[in-house]
C-alpha cells in the first residue's frame, strides 16, 4: 500500500469480448470505489496477447516475468503498483477464460518466486456466467487471491452477474446490486487499511 496517498485499483477484464457484460460488472464497482476517491484503471485481455507460462522459473526473485514479448509483465507490473486487483472474467467451458487462466498461471508463478509482492492487497473476483460454472469461475480467481496473502473481498451473496448478450447483465437486478455492494466493500477496507 501507498501510504495516505490517492489509492487505485485496476480491474482485469478476461473476456475476448471488450466492453461486453464482463466489463459492466467491473465498471459497476469501479463506480463504488471512484465515489470514495479510489482511482481505477480498467485492462482488457481482448486488447493483450498473453502466451502461457513456460514454468521456467526464471522470474525468481527478480519481481516479473524476464519473458517481455507479450503483454503479461506490464500488467503484472500494474498489479505490483496498485492497492487492489479485480479480477472479472466471463465463464467458458465451465471456468474462467484461457485469456484469464494464461494470466493467472503467470503471474502465480512470479508472485510464488517473489514471495510477498502482492501481500496484503485487497482482491475481488467476479463472474459474468449465463448458467453455470460461475462459482468455478470465481473460486479459480479468488485462488490466486488466497495464497498470495491477499485480501479477499465478498459481499452479500456469489460475485456473479447472469447475461449472455452485450447488457444482459443490467437486467440481473440482484446481481448488478451486488456488485455495488462490493463496490462498497473494498472501497471500505481500503479507506481502512489505507487511515
Amino acid at each position: 500500500m501507498r501510504g495516505k496517498s490517492i489509492m487505485k485499483v485496476i480491474g482485469i477484464n478476461g473476456s475476448a469480448r471488450k466492453d461486453a457484460n464482463t466489463t459492466i460488472i467491473i465498471r459497476a464497482i469501479f463506480e463504488e470505489l471512484n465515489k470514495q476517491g479510489i482511482e481505477t484503471e480498467l485492462i482488457q485481455l481482448a486488447d493483450v496477447n498473453i502466451e502461457p507460462c513456460r514454468a521456467c522459473f526464471a522470474c525468481k526473485g527478480k519481481g516479473n516475468c524476464v519473458f517481455r514479448k507479450d503483454g503479461f509483465a506490464e500488467i503484472f507490473s500494474k498489479m505490483v503498483e496498485a492497492d487492489g486487483i479485480i479480477l472479472g472474467s466471463p465463464v467458458y467451458s465451465a471456468d474462467v477464460s484461457s485469456r484469464m487462466k494464461a494470466m493467472l498461471d503467470r503471474g502465480g508463478v512470479v508472485a510464488a518466486t517473489n514471495p510477498g509482492i502482492l501481500k496484503h492487497k485487497v482482491g475481488v473476483a467476479v463472474a459474468a456466467v449465463r448458467r453455470a460454472g460461475g462459482m468455478t469461475a470465481v473460486d479459480t480467481m479468488n485462488h490466486f487471491y488466497l495464497n498470495k496473502e491477499m485480501i479477499v473481498v465478498g459481499s452479500t451473496y456469489w460475485n456473479m452477474v447472469y447475461g449472455r448478450e452485450i447488457g444482459d447483465v443490467l437486467k440481473d437486478d440482484e446481481g448488478m446490486a451486488n456488485m455495488r455492494n462490493l463496490g462498497q466493500n473494498m472501497a471500505s477496507i481500503l479507506l481502512k487499511l489505507n487511515s
